[in-house]
């Protein structure tokens, strides 16, 4: 009996060891991917149907006019500068969308680091974590955000959101480690299974 025990708290220990292990792993993993990338991030005025529909309009008039300006960015440090020396202009494409629309809310377009949540775009989990991102807040910014990886580009590829064609997988695949975009393929789901420390117990009990 006395054996059994010792081979039950060296397996529960084990179990807990290889799961810290992993989880470790994957925080320092999601640190460096955030390092590499820019998001790109649509906060809405309110959750009513017209405010998010707006959402929607001005997220749409913002890559109108940034797909052709990042479509030839080859870094980060690029990619940045270039969104920065545009954020007047983005303000200005969605003051006019706003206006249009019959809205007089104003709007706010800045470079800045944001808590994301875990976010699969096509077959690529991102995980959650503080990324820097282009973040354009709309009246109040209350309601249900948009977003999308803004660098690498995987927004503006053939004007279609969300879906991650062979030239955006490209650009993410330059962008980041072997090991780090293999990662972004990965079933993200790290909750821990005690199935057999349970039954560790139940064989020792």
């Amino acid at each position: 009996m006395k054996k059994m025990l010792q081979a039950g708290a060296v397996l529960i220990a084990a179990v807990l060891l290889l799961y810290g292990y992993r989880q470790y792993n994957s925080s320092n993993m999601a640190e460096e991917i955030a390092g590499k990338i820019i998001r790109f991030h649509v906060r809405a005025n309110s959750d009513t149907e017209l405010d998010q529909e707006l959402k929607l309009k001005v997220r749409d008039a913002i890559g109108a006019c940034m797909q052709p300006v990042l479509s030839g960015v080859s870094g980060i440090q690029e990619s940045r500068q270039a969104i920065y020396e545009n954020l007047s202009r983005i303000e200005r494409e969605a003051e006019w969308v706003i206006k249009s629309e019959g809205f007089d809310y104003p709007v706010k377009a800045e470079l800045a680091r944001v808590d994301f949540p875990e976010k699969t775009y096509g077959n690529y989990t991102f995980p959650a974590g503080k990324y820097e991102a282009l973040e354009v807040v709309i009246g109040e910014g209350k309601g249900h955000n948009w977003w999308c990886v803004m660098y690498p580009n995987l927004c503006f590829f053939n004007s279609v959101y969300e879906v991650v064609d062979e030239e955006a997988e490209k650009s993410l695949e330059r962008a980041l480690t072997q090991e780090e975009y293999k990662s972004l393929m990965e079933n993200k789901n790290y909750e821990v299974k005690f199935a057999l420390v349970d039954w560790i117990k139940e064989k020792i009990h």
